[in-house]
């Protein structure tokens, strides 16, 4: 290439100097070197990619002229035939641009992005002691056990498992999910009205489809509760309506006068206040749902963890049509695994059913069929058991560790689950000074007002901590760095 055709006025521009003043030399050329000496099957293929990488990087800025193909095509020592080939697919595409008697130059429409993957999953950086709640202990996963029966699923299933699936989920497993529920949650499960999901916000956001599609406007959630609730219902386009709780759990009185029919709970273990909704308050509640013939949505996040006496079993085995029920291994297993499960009405099933075929065309199949099989052969009742020694143990030393570094402290709730409310004595408030500063000794942790839709007297420091994930001995180092920060 000659310096006569590297810098150039362009066609559409010609007040403006476009193109580095030597291409042969630039680094843009470069590119296209190892595109040249390429098998010759894939040097047209080589070539435009190499081409194409080129402009969408930037180092072939746009309104940068291109040599002719002739003159490419002598210096990489290609024919000329390749060179515009490449050049007119690439103008095709958008990345190019040309004209009669114009020439060929970079197009504007590419947009060169920074080549990163960011990584948006949630965590505490920098944190010395994270009480977080929510998080299991990921180091529990059961890794050995795990690749057997992915080795076992790999030898034993037939080609067609690899098909699109029954959007509901393999039979085999659901078959599995139905007699795991009805044994360890009493719960009524039958196979043909059970969805294997990914997780509890797929189900959440699959009911909510349909119940916008019915008419639905608005559904009631626990005021405390969880946070999801509200951007999970309102990407299906129905709003929630925050509902307050007692001692009981959710006080009819303020749902009767709410006027919505679908109501979010989690009884077995609310979060994140931690009480057991009483047989009273069930009842209730049932009979509120029975009334409107409304529903009533159960998510079960925890149910399986009790470390006083055997949990109480699911409120969907007192009334299978005005409850749906929901649950996951994101707790006992990992939640990277994205898998779960949601039981629902029969009057529901169909309209869940299509939407969950049209949202994904069901869920994976090695990943289902491996799970069946864990389930059939003991080892997910093997990995509950480890989980639920593990999480006790880490309980007790978290109550130790306040009683011992915060006296007078008061925990709250059920001893159940992977959370404890931890209510401080007043000397230690007013709340936000005391968030302050143990934020800035690098401890992290959420107030139960974090929870709360409604405004709360924040005078007294009430915690939501988190602790399956942490070590008896983290534990007691993190409760000790709180309490040092925020000494009186």
């Amino acid at each position: 290439m000659t310096s006569s055709r590297t810098n150039p006025k362009g066609p559409t521009n010609p007040e403006r100097p476009t193109g580095p003043e030597d291409l042969t030399g630039s680094a843009a050329w470069e590119l296209l070197l190892p595109a040249a000496s390429a098998p010759a099957r894939a040097r047209g293929r080589s070539l435009q990619a190499a081409l194409r990488e080129a402009v969408r990087s930037g180092r072939l800025a746009p309104d940068t002229r291109l040599p002719s193909s002739r003159d490419l095509a002598a210096d990489l020592g290609v024919s000329r035939g390749l060179v515009t080939e490449a050049y007119e697919q690439l103008t095709a595409e958008g990345y190019l641009r040309s004209g009669r008697g114009a020439g060929t130059w970079v197009g504007g429409a590419v947009r060169a992005a920074r080549p990163r993957a960011r990584d948006l999953a949630p965590r505490s950086p920098g944190a010395r002691a994270d009480f977080v709640p929510g998080t299991p202990d990921l180091s529990l996963f059961p890794r050995a056990a795990w690749a057997a029966a992915q080795r076992g699923v790999l030898a034993e299933s037939p080609h067609e498992l690899l098909g699109y699936p029954d959007p509901r989920g393999l039979p085999r497993l659901r078959t599995a999910l139905a007699e795991l529920l009805a044994r360890r949650r009493g719960v009524v499960a039958d196979p043909e009205r059970l969805i294997v999901v990914s997780g509890v916000a797929q189900a959440t956001a699959l009911l909510g489809f349909v119940l916008h599609a019915r008419g639905a406007l608005t559904v009631g959630v626990e005021d405390p509760g969880s946070p999801q609730h509200d951007s999970l219902y309102a990407s299906a386009g129905v709003g929630t309506v925050p509902l307050p709780l007692d001692e009981e759990g959710l006080a009819i009185g303020p749902l009767e006068a709410s006027g919505v029919r679908t109501v979010v709970t989690t009884p077995a273990h609310q979060f994140p206040t931690g009480i057991a909704y009483s047989a009273r308050r069930r009842a209730q509640l049932l009979d509120w749902a029975r009334s409107v013939d409304g529903l009533v949505f159960e998510d079960d996040y925890d149910g399986d963890f009790r470390y006083d006496r055997a949990p109480v079993g699911a409120l969907q085995g007192l009334d299978p049509e005005h409850v749906a029920y929901a649950g996951s291994v994101s707790k006992s297993l990992a939640p990277g695994l994205r898998l779960g499960w949601l039981l629902v009405p029969e009057s529901l099933a169909d309209e869940v059913v299509e939407r969950k075929r049209t949202m994904d065309l069901g869920h994976p199949t090695l990943d289902q069929a491996l799970f069946a099989r864990f389930l059939e052969r003991g080892d997910y009742d093997r990995q509950l058991r480890r989980c639920q020694r593990a999480y006790r143990q880490r309980r007790d030393a978290l109550v130790a560790a306040l009683e011992e570094h915060f006296p007078g402290a008061r925990v709250t709730g059920i001893a159940a689950g992977l959370h404890v409310i931890a209510e401080l004595p007043e000397k230690y408030g007013p709340q936000e000074d005391f968030l302050e500063r143990v934020a800035s000794a690098g401890v992290a942790l959420r107030p139960l007002t974090a929870y709360s839709h409604a405004r709360v007297d924040d005078a007294v420091v009430r915690l939501v901590l988190g602790y399956a994930h942490l070590s008896p001995g983290r534990i007691h180092a993190g409760v000790g760095l709180m309490a040092g920060t925020v000494r009186p």
